[in-house]
């Protein structure tokens, strides 16, 4: 059955009259009367019982009556939700991102995002760096916000800044008085760390190893936060993006800069690649582009 002869089944069943049904459709009478044998001949019987002077709903044109209403009011609801969201009226956007931009820089883009499309709902998933990744190839998000991911992997990553590691101290650390330090400096403190499968531990690790240095974890932690306030209660010293910076003085540590080597790694979003994202997520997408990387 195609939505035309709904239509037109429904307007005759509904006005008991192929004269008024033309009216409705704007049809000619000709035109209706075939349509109407055209989904008899499909369906394989009548539906209407037809004199010179009335019409009738025969049995099974009963039966097919509240079916085709229900068929029509769930094609009218789903083309007005399509074109809500076409419109952005309507629609759900799931973005996974790394917990220090999801903490820092993701609130700021959210504000504006909600300003401009306030009927979009927002889901968002503050996970690890590599969970931001799978969350991406696997499709349980169209955005993700992570450190440039290695070549393959089906993934497109579009920069938005260069995020650069700091020291982080306690606030009555010598060191806090500094402008910076370099690590061979730092390494000779207790070091907190996030621990593995974290990116940012390996991206250290891997980086310093290259330098002739090694991590002297004595300290770990899955949170950012928590790493945070350790450093603060003078537990150990810490290195996090600068993205971090705020974070770390609300939680009562310090950052500073820190080179020798300078560690600097390539921000920036995810998708999948070839894949076209819904009008929601490419809202967020540009929104995301406009206000974190400017």
């Amino acid at each position: 059955m195609t939505l035309k002869q709904l239509r037109a089944f429904l307007a005759v069943a509904q006005t008991l009259s192929f004269a008024q049904a033309c009216e409705q459709l704007h049809l000619s009478q000709s035109a209706l009367s075939l349509t109407i044998k055209a989904l008899e001949d499909q369906l394989g019987g009548r539906l209407f019982s037809r004199t010179t002077r009335s019409v009738s709903l025969t049995p099974e044109g009963e039966a097919l009556l509240p079916l085709a209403r229900r068929l029509l009011a769930e094609w009218s609801r789903t083309e007005q939700e399509l074109r809500q969201r076409f419109a952005l009226q309507q629609g759900h956007v799931s973005v996974a991102a790394m917990p220090s931009f999801a903490g820092n820089l993701l609130p700021p883009v959210l504000r504006v995002f909600r300003e401009r499309y306030p009927d979009i709902r927002i889901r968002v998933h503050d996970v690890i760096n590599e969970r931001v990744l799978e969350m991406v190839q696997e499709r349980r998000v169209e955005v993700g916000i992570a450190f440039a991911p290695a070549q393959g992997g089906g993934l497109h990553f579009t920069p938005l800044y260069i995020d650069r590691f700091l020291a982080v101290v306690a606030a009555d650390d010598p060191l806090a008085m500094e402008p910076g330090t370099d690590w061979a400096t730092l390494l000779r403190r207790p070091f907190i760390a996030l621990q593995a499968p974290s990116a940012v531990r390996a991206l250290l690790e891997a980086r310093l190893a290259a330098h002739g240095l090694s991590l002297p974890v004595e300290i770990e932690s899955h949170q950012l936060t928590t790493v945070g306030r350790m450093v603060a209660c003078g537990l150990g010293v810490s290195a996090v993006p600068a993205l971090c910076r705020q974070q770390m003085h609300e939680l009562g540590a310090r950052c500073i800069e820190l080179a020798a080597p300078v560690i600097e790694q390539p921000v920036g979003l995810l998708t999948r690649a070839g894949d076209t994202l819904s009008v929601a997520a490419q809202a967020f997408h540009d929104t995301l582009l406009e206000v974190a990387g400017a």
